[in-house]
């Protein structure tokens, strides 16, 4: 395949003359594209509380008691397991405030 010879000053030359004939026009010049807000949500602040819970052996909650009743929370779960056939054991629950 042949290749055309291009000679770009050549070519630069005819364009400025056209340009100052007036014959064609400038090119626009593009305008920034501007950037959009996010649409993302807003983070939810949600406050959580701690609590003991008092749970049986399939993990069922039996009881629940405020974080600085763990003792409480204790002797609950060794009456519960001495009296019945499955142990019970404390742990810790976080739970949502609601306002």
């Amino acid at each position: 395949m042949a290749r055309k010879v291009v000679n770009r000053k050549a070519l630069r030359e005819e364009s400025d003359a056209a340009e100052k004939a007036g014959l064609v026009k400038k090119k626009a010049v593009k305008k920034k594209a501007t950037k959009r807000k996010s649409r993302a949500k807003e983070p939810v602040d949600v406050r959580m509380k701690v609590f003991w819970g008092v749970f049986n052996q399939s993990l069922k909650r039996v009881a629940t008691y405020e974080f600085n009743q763990k003792k409480e929370a204790e002797k609950k779960a060794q009456a519960l397991s001495a009296s019945g056939k499955s142990p019970h054991f404390v742990q810790k629950i976080k739970e949502v405030i609601e306002e």
